[in-house]
């Protein structure tokens, strides 16, 4: 879902007045207007046009550091082919799996933004490590992600580790009103993980042969890379 502009630019402003609340240093460096995406982007995602919330987020002059929880950071817009590598455990996604952006990089979760069709403006993620076949929605929309983030801190489950000086996640069932899914915490429990799974459309046949769809998977990002070039 894409989010109307002023939900989105609220949602992100209430997580930083949080966030800073809760002690990150993140000064406010006021609102930067959308750019435009490096032509190629639009090649290498196999995509026509990038929505105004992306383009907008990724224009924003965010420190260069970890903002988001349990060491997260915003990734800048990819530079050539080898973005697509990033995509390697999009098993049974309900849309093409190259019609995805990675967005936010965590300590063991990628969260992507999908970038066409039914399911625009979504919010996918995917575990850092290999042979884990857990494909799942994390939000409906950015302003969705932004809010539940906010929401975790004054639940008390979002703190600010003053040694680290991050943001992490603690005990999710203290916060029994947000969604676990929301947040970058891995492993998921599996009924709340399979249920979600059936919830936003993957194909669970493919997952239960994760093996095989991934060597598919490999084998089709070797052939898009290789149709982009050098």
């Amino acid at each position: 879902m894409l989010d109307d502009m002023r939900v989105l630019r609220d949602a992100v402003r209430e997580y930083r007045v949080a966030a800073t609340a809760a002690g990150l240093d993140w000064p406010d460096q006021g609102e930067s207007p959308a750019g435009q995406p490096p032509d190629v982007v639009h090649r290498i995602f196999g995509v026509d046009h990038v929505a105004e919330q992306l383009t907008w987020l990724q224009s924003q002059r965010w420190p260069d550091r970890q903002l988001l929880p349990n060491v997260g950071w915003r990734m800048p817009w990819p530079e050539g082919r080898d973005a697509l590598d990033y995509l390697g455990l999009s098993i049974g996604t309900p849309f093409p799996w190259r019609q995805q952006m990675p967005l936010f990089h965590f300590d063991a979760v990628l969260y992507t933004f999908v970038l066409a069709g039914e399911h625009e403006g979504e919010i996918w993620r995917y575990p850092v490590s290999e042979d884990s076949w857990e494909s799942v929605r994390a939000a409906t929309s950015l302003a969705t992600l932004f809010g539940q983030w906010t929401r975790g801190i004054a639940e008390g489950v979002v703190v600010y580790d003053e040694q680290s000086k991050w943001l992490l996640v603690d005990d999710l069932a203290r916060a029994p009103g947000l969604d676990p899914l929301a947040f970058p915490v891995s492993p998921v429990q599996e009924t709340l993980l399979r249920a979600r799974q059936r919830e936003c459309g993957v194909d669970m046949a493919a997952v239960e042969d994760g093996f095989e769809h991934s060597e598919e998977l490999s084998d089709a990002i070797d052939a898009a890379k290789a149709s982009l070039g050098a």
